[in-house]
């Protein structure tokens, strides 16, 4: 959530935010509204509750026709009193639901508008010309049943569509590179985590996951627990209603969990194989810095993903994405999208948010400096969505005869191989 105070000083930018977002502005005025509603009855309360104390003072020392009066009195502020204090509350709940229905305030250099609104800032590595080497390329589920990698008709048969299995050599490239991935993170300084897949209301909450957000969420009703989308929630609410010394700071951690996704608004996009499916393992990065530290820390994440991109030899792109598409915890994100050949396009494969100090504003996590204590910054991103990484791979690094070159960065994990061969022909 942001912070009431800049709201107060400053709602013209919080209602711009809200503009460029495509969200609704009125809201900003409903929340001053309820703000205001929250601290006069808060006054109100207080100014009741020192006259109370003080008319307390006075009965014992009255006597007669003085102490009935002072005893009607007493009774009536103890009523007032009540109505006060359940209009604070009152006011308090309602003030604290608009907040958490307002997104994050986007960076200034965001880019306006919608999901194509995106600016390109980069782009890295060569485009192969299948056709200048002599072949058509396949689709990576062509090559993935070649290789004996992946199967889909399994995958519905036993849970549905966009599930799946990976066997063989698919099952040992995704180890290849959760291993790799994990490997380059710890040799960056982060701490490998395995966090929980399932976690309570206000840890997907606290993380901003309930609300735009909650309709590609997994819940459990029995239980009221959530099936997380990404480490993410769990690596955020890690440290949740804590306090932590700023020399401790920055605090790096690399999730590696299953996701969870409905994807209920994806209705005939991507169904052909295993690019957008409802189950996928992922390696995560998530970091709590100063929050003068974020926008450089950003940019470190982004540079941990292109090393990652670039030691895969995929060709790819970065794009800082617009207002529209942002998410409500962020305020700046940056996605790089490998190039897809049978696709013709480029498609994000990772992905790093700047989410200043909104998430821990929702989950009270908090840095101490010196005398001062505030809320601290939480930045995540991507380095292995590992399926559509297996896509990237497998037409990007494919040969004629259908089998697929392993990039040298995986094949210490793959018992030196160089080539996943075909195990059909």
């Amino acid at each position: 959530m942001i912070d009431l105070r800049l709201l107060r000083e400053d709602p013209d930018r919080v209602r711009a935010s809200q503009r460029a977002r495509g969200e609704d502005v009125a809201l900003v005025d409903s929340l001053l509204s309820a703000d205001e509603r929250r601290r006069s009855s808060g006054v109100r309360f207080d100014e009741l509750r020192a006259e109370q104390k003080s008319l307390g003072k006075l009965i014992p020392k009255a006597a007669g026709d003085e102490k009935a009066e002072l005893l009607k009195q007493a009774s009536q502020l103890a009523a007032d009193v009540k109505t006060a204090d359940a209009e604070r509350d009152a006011a308090d709940a309602e003030t604290h639901e608009l907040l958490l229905r307002l997104g994050n305030l986007v960076h200034p250099d965001v880019p306006v508008g919608g999901e194509e609104d995106f600016v390109t800032l980069e782009t890295q590595g060569t485009i192969r010309d299948f056709g200048a080497e002599g072949f058509e390329p396949k689709d990576h589920l062509e090559l993935g049943q070649l290789l004996g990698a992946i199967d889909v008709e399994r995958g519905a048969k036993v849970s549905g569509s966009r599930f799946y299995f990976l066997t063989g050599v698919g099952a040992l490239l995704e180890l290849a590179l959760v291993n790799a991935a994990i490997a380059q993170a710890t040799a960056a300084g982060f701490t490998p985590m395995l966090t929980p897949a399932l976690v309570r209301p206000q840890s997907m909450a606290g993380t901003g996951f309930l609300g735009q957000a909650a309709q590609d969420v997994y819940h459990l009703d029995k239980d009221d627990l959530y099936l997380v989308g990404t480490s993410e929630v769990p690596l955020a609410a890690y440290h949740m209603d804590e306090i932590i010394d700023a020399d401790k700071l920055p605090l790096r951690y690399a999730g590696f969990s299953p996701c969870f996704r409905r994807e209920a608004g994806s209705h005939g996009k991507d169904t052909k194989g295993i690019f957008r499916v409802h189950q996928f393992d992922k390696v995560e990065m998530f970091s709590y810095v100063s929050p003068g530290d974020s926008e450089a820390e950003h940019q470190r994440l982004l540079e941990w993903e292109k090393q990652w991109l670039t030691s895969l030899e995929l060709p790819f792109r970065v794009i800082d994405v617009a207002t529209g598409d942002l998410g409500a915890s962020a305020a700046r994100k940056f996605d790089c999208e490998a190039w897809i050949p049978t696709q013709g396009k480029y498609r994000e494969l990772t992905s790093t948010s700047d989410c200043t100090e909104f998430q821990s504003r929702r989950l009270s996590i908090r840095v101490r400096e010196g005398k001062q204590v505030r809320p601290l910054a939480t930045l995540n991103g991507t380095l292995c969505a590992v399926p559509r990484t297996i896509v990237a791979i497998l037409e990007n690094h494919q040969q004629a005869d259908g089998s697929v070159r392993v990039p040298e960065v995986l094949r210490p994990y793959l018992g030196g191989r160089e080539v996943l061969e075909p195990v059909t022909k």
